[in-house]
């Protein structure tokens, strides 16, 4: 056989060795999609309502069209879950919406969360912590990858229960402040 006749060769039994494994690979992705924290894909449009207990703003905003995020959405989140204190604005982590999207669909709640604090400055977080050994020094709120969170109509227990159930980041319980803490970072509780 010639080398031009071997690599033709080659190259057919390269195309069946593709062509083989090609069901495993799509089987592979059919399967890693579910696997965020064992549950279904999110839907390909995503709305979430959200409620702002200091500037008292609220808003409906679907952040999510046709599988990809609408950045005039993401903007419009990024101010409503601005720095309680100075008014400072930083991008939230679109996975933190997919993480309430995804919480408020396991509910099956309709009203808006209220959140507490979703982004903090480090100027903030620093006072909040002089204040209280709750905050942490390298906080997930100063990456706008955090949300304190409560949801009007369900109970705080059953709202954390929920969070830990999904197994996609830090849920923290605060039953004497009246809010659960969540974000996307490392699963862990307290």
């Amino acid at each position: 056989m010639t080398l031009k006749q071997e690599m033709k060769h080659d190259t057919g039994r390269a195309r069946k060795a593709c062509r083989a494994s090609l069901p495993a690979f799509f089987a592979f992705l059919f399967l890693f999609q579910f696997s965020w924290a064992g549950s279904p894909p999110l839907s390909s449009d995503r709305t979430i309502a959200l409620y702002n207990i200091h500037s008292q703003e609220s808003a409906v905003i679907e952040y999510c069209s046709a599988g990809a995020y609408v950045p005039q959405a993401l903007s419009t989140v990024d101010r409503l879950m601005r720095d309680p204190l100075n008014g400072e604005v930083k991008s939230i982590d679109p996975k933190l919406l997919d993480l309430l999207f995804e919480l408020h669909t396991k509910i099956g709640a309709s009203d808006p969360f209220t959140v507490i604090c979703g982004y903090r400055s480090p100027q903030t977080n620093a006072a909040l912590r002089a204040r209280s050994q709750g905050v942490a020094e390298h906080s997930l709120h100063m990456e706008g990858k955090a949300a304190d969170i409560r949801l009007p109509g369900v109970p705080l227990d059953v709202l954390y229960k929920a969070a830990l159930a999904l197994k996609a980041g830090g849920v923290g319980y605060y039953p004497k402040s009246g809010f659960i803490h969540v974000d996307v970072g490392p699963v862990r509780t307290w």
